[in-house]
Formats: structure tokens, sequence, C-alpha cells
């Protein structure tokens, strides 16, 4: 039953992906973290209260998100086992954003090939944190890869990592699993910056999301190195300059596919008018075109589905 989970969960994500105000969990989980943050920082005021609050936030959204996932589950399963695995395959879909990515991607690129400059830059503001109002095309392509790259591990490889891992852990089960890592990627988003006002009460959730993220982003590296039939290659850029990124885990995530397309990412980025200047991924063979971005998104499937199909054959 595992096995048809993930396969039937893949084909959902492939086929329908998340559309456009559909119930989806990372929204109710959105829901309830603007809550607590608010709560929070009404009554915590002190940087070691606003702590202890962001851990109290961090274990209720991950443990909570894998126990209502859990019983969600097994209430379906009691009603029919077929119930059961529907409802697993709908919830670990959900977890998957390959079709979401691409879609976004699209959604810029589109526009920019048709020469709307405008456009492209007002709707890739929906996708990233950066200011847009005056990207050049170069720099808006850029932008689009890196939030292909970045999210490739967050989005998509982290959460079947922990699927899978779920799956050979029969009390906790693949999607659980999936939804408790699919928390902390959110909290991480939502509020683990070092700007106030979540300087204190979201340093516990970019902490964990950072470990969590970790060993999954290690593995994707070398699944895109063996991809490109240059391993050996891919780890040297990696080892020369993901560690100069601040991040540990985005950086290293980037860099492998800038060594794998021969594209170079990073440099300067501003964030609400104030330049951030980060290190440079890769070498600048060649150009970021819309083609680049395309063999990330197909390099990211073909990653996704070595992890699925290993995992189905060992569930098998």
């Amino acid at each position: 039953m595992t096995a048809v989970v993930f396969i039937l969960a893949a084909t959902f994500d492939y086929l329908i992906g998340d559309p456009w105000g559909w119930p989806h969990p990372v929204r109710v989980m959105g829901w309830v973290i603007s809550g607590l943050s608010k709560f929070f920082g009404q009554y915590c005021h002190t940087p070691l209260a606003q702590r202890l609050a962001g851990i109290i936030l961090g274990l209720i959204l991950i443990v909570g998100s894998g126990l209502v996932g859990w019983l969600i589950i097994e209430s379906a399963k009691w009603v029919h086992p077929w119930l059961g695995v529907a409802v697993q395959s709908i919830l670990l879909a959900s977890c998957f954003a390959l079709r979401s990515l691409r879609s976004a991607a699209v959604d810029v690129i589109q526009p920019l090939e048709m020469g709307k400059l405008e456009e492209a830059r007002q709707i890739l503001s929906n996708y990233v944190g950066r200011d847009t109002e005056n990207l050049s095309e170069a720099e808006i392509l850029r932008a689009v890869l890196e939030t292909v790259t970045e999210n490739a591990t967050d989005g998509v490889m982290a959460p079947l990592f922990y699927a899978i891992v779920g799956g050979f852990i029969p009390v906790v089960g693949a999607v659980p699993l999936a939804l408790a890592y699919k928390a902390s990627s959110t909290l991480d988003s939502m509020v683990g910056y070092k700007e106030a006002p979540y300087t204190y009460l979201g340093w516990f959730s970019a902490r964990l999301e950072d470990c969590l993220t970790w060993f999954p982003c290690r593995l994707t590296v070398m699944t895109l190195g063996l991809l490109s039939a240059k391993p050996w290659d891919v780890w040297r850029i990696c080892q020369r300059d993901a560690i100069q990124d601040p991040s540990p885990n985005s950086g290293w995530s980037e860099c492998a596919y800038a060594a794998v397309l021969g594209v170079q990412m990073g440099g300067t980025n501003w964030y609400g008018g104030v330049a951030k200047n980060k290190p440079l991924l890769g070498d600048a063979i060649y150009g970021i075109t819309p083609t680049a971005i395309n063999q990330a998104l197909q390099l990211t499937r073909y990653a996704f589905l070595l992890w699925l199909g290993i995992a189905i054959a060992i569930f098998l």
C-alpha cells in the first residue's frame, strides 16, 4: 500500500499540482503560524520570552501537523482501506511542489519571451522576496533559476526524503513525517528571519529547518552530480562556492545546479531598497536562459523519479 500511495501522490502532483484556491495543508499551516505569531508577539516582549515562544510555536506546528495528518489518515482507513490510500495520496501530493515550481517559472518566462518585461517583473514579485521593479531580463532569469533550484530541495526532494523515511516507520508513516517537514519549511519561510519582529521568535524554526534539510540537501547534490555524469566537478564547485553562502542549504542546492548547467548564480539583490550581496555560485560558462531553467526543472524531475523509483522498489 505504501508503494501505491507514493505512485498515486507523484501522479497527482504531475497531473494536478496545487490548483489555485483549493484547500491545501500549507495554507492551513500558514493560518496557524500567523495567528500564533500575533498572539506571542502581544504577550512575549523580552528576547528570552520570544525565544521560548519560538520553540513552542515550532513544536506545536511540526508535531501538530504530523499528528493531525496521522489522525485524518487513520480515520479514513477506519472507514475503508482504499479511502485511506486515497487520503494519503492526496496529502502526500500536497507536500510535493514539482508542478508548482514549473508553473511558477512558466508564469514568468512566458511574458518575458513576449517582450513584456513589466508584466514579468510583476508576476515574479509573487514568487520572490527581492525587489523586482527594476530588474533587467537577465536578472529576472537569474531570479527564476535561483527560485527553482533553491526550492528543488526544500519543496521537492526533502519532503520526498522524509516521506520515504516515514514509510519505513510503521508507527509514524510516510505522510505524517512529510507533513511535519512541510510544517518546518513553512515556519522557516514565514518567521525564520533575523530581522524584527522575528529575530527571536523565529530563531528555533530557522535553525531546525536548516538541520532537517541538511542531509537531504547533500543527497540531492550528490544525485545531481550522478545524473550529470560529473559528480566530482559538481562537488568541487560546491565545496568552493556553496560554503560561502550564509545558508547551509540553499547555497548548496543552487550551486549544484549551477555546476551542472555551467551557469553562475548569486550577486546583488535588493530587498526593500537595501542591497544584499550573495556569493557567486558556479562558473559563468553559459548565460542563464529559459532553456537552462527548463533543464534545471528536468533535472529535479529526474532526481525525484530516481529517489521515488528506488523507494518503491524497496517497499515492494
